[in-house]
């Protein structure tokens, strides 16, 4: 049996694991999309390094697009087999990849007519939304702790990562020749106090451990002061400079964190007094997502819930679902908040928001989680003078800001504590990966001081022989 690292290998994107085993079942562990690394995203995209048409099986471990964004390219390649994944996995799978087709046809056609003007060849489109459809027709559910069998020598469990709504910790059992091996592949692991979400949950004894490790050398601030911030940050810009405060933001995760951390302002009456829109349809169907499964839910929402039926909504939203009105957030000066995708700022409606409000010092951008540094995002944090969108230059005369405590992965304290329920002295090896190599690199040195001395950290497409 051997297992070849196809993304999410050496940087955070593009998640995307195919296990062998040796009677030839070829499992694939997420298919995600490639974003935010320059001008090699695209050939990424555009070549998985292996034959869809010899995948047998898929596991999804939560519906982020840099972990199930290429299904679609997947299935129209050749792919015809069953992808698993948890039921609110499916819903939530279901609107972004129909929206991620939706946005790539939108952009191409933005981009194609500036290469056209520029005399350079059109860019060529991933999928469509035919290719969308017929990838959710081979989705098969399975709930948390119910244990299903792929094939008859593979045994699949979920347990929740806390992550987004549906994310899961995956569990293959795989037997060989008498021989049962345990492989863990964590997806994305939550924040032990995440503030919608519960902690993520001990899982039983593994002998292969795939661990992301995206913030594997940060700790997280305490995530009480994000309603201080939004609140000062908010005032500052809306009411002091009559400026507009623009939010890239993950319309699953993020933007039903930054809608809750704004409820509770209202809740305490300190929620500054100007328009709030949420400019993203797709954010308004996974808002209603999350609300379809309380049960995700912790302590601390639940006792919100009691006082307020609707914890992410509050005077002032509006949810903005057409283009047009979209435009007319550009055309209007008016001071205001506009929460719009993708939290990199690599697509999506909030690129326009950013190029037409990027040059004047009344607002203000503000960055709510990673972005890759070779995204728009990744520029703006790094505090580039000059960004390049939809391939003009632009001047950064805008405030550039960011909470750095919103998060939905764990630092490396709670990726140690997901670790902790495990017998280091019985895991044979731990892979580090999602995660920006020189962070993979002293965080291998953490895990190996709490006892598991086999870390190994692949590279793009590293095949390793799991013995």
């Amino acid at each position: 049996m051997n297992i070849t690292f196809h993304g999410a290998a050496r940087h955070v994107t593009g998640s995307k694991h195919l296990l062998q085993l040796n009677n030839g079942t070829n499992i694939l562990l997420d298919c995600g999309l490639f974003q935010g690394l320059g001008e090699h995203t695209d050939d990424m995209n555009g070549h998985f390094g292996f034959n869809p048409k010899k995948v047998d099986h898929m596991v999804l471990s939560h519906a982020h697009i840099d972990h199930c964004g290429l299904i679609p390219r997947l299935v129209a390649e050749g792919f015809s087999g069953p992808i698993y994944c948890t039921p609110a996995t499916l819903d939530l799978a279901t609107i972004l990849l129909l929206d991620s087709a939706k946005i790539q046809e939108q952009d191409i056609s933005y981009t194609n007519k500036h290469r056209k003007k520029k005399g350079l060849p059109p860019l060529e489109i991933l999928y469509t939304e035919a290719d969308v459809n017929q990838a959710l027709s081979q989705f098969k559910t399975v709930d948390y702790h119910q244990e299903f069998n792929i094939t008859p020598d593979v045994k699949l469990y979920f347990s929740d990562a806390g992550h987004v709504v549906g994310s899961a910790v995956m569990h293959l059992t795989v037997t060989e020749d008498g021989k049962e091996t345990h492989i863990t592949f964590s997806g994305d692991v939550g924040r032990y106090g995440d503030m919608i979400l519960k902690s993520p949950q001990n899982f039983r004894q593994s002998d292969y451990i795939l661990l992301e490790s995206t913030y594997g050398d940060s700790l997280h601030a305490d995530i009480g002061p994000i309603e201080d911030a939004l609140q000062q940050i908010i005032n500052d810009t809306c009411i002091n400079r009559k400026g507009k405060v623009i939010i890239p933001a993950f319309s699953v995760g993020r933007t039903q964190e930054i809608l809750y951390a704004l409820n509770a302002l209202e809740l305490k009456g300190e929620l500054p007094a100007v328009p709030y829109y949420v400019d993203s349809p797709l954010s308004l169907k996974a808002t209603q997502v999350l609300k379809d499964h309380p049960e995700v839910f912790n302590r601390n929402v639940n006792k919100v819930m009691q006082k307020d039926s609707d914890p992410f909504d509050f005077k002032n939203l509006r949810f903005v679902e057409s283009t047009e009105e979209s435009i007319a957030l550009n055309e209007n000066p008016q001071p205001c908040v506009i929460i719009s995708s993708s939290g990199m700022a690599e697509a999506g409606r909030v690129k326009h928001h950013i190029k037409n409000n990027i040059g004047s010092s009344k607002n203000t951008i503000l960055m709510v989680g990673y972005c890759e540094p070779n995204s728009l995002g990744g520029h703006l944090l790094n505090g580039d003078k000059q960004v390049y969108i939809f391939g003009d230059m632009y001047n950064v005369v805008a405030n550039v800001q960011a909470i750095n405590s919103m998060s939905a992965h764990g630092d490396y304290e709670d990726l140690l504590h997901f670790l902790a329920c495990q017998d280091a002295g019985k895991v044979s090896k731990v892979f580090l990966v999602h995660g920006e190599y020189n962070i993979q690199q002293r965080f291998a040195q953490r895990i190996k001081d709490a006892g598991f001395n086999n870390v190994e950290i692949p590279f793009q497409h590293q095949k390793i022989v799991l013995e």
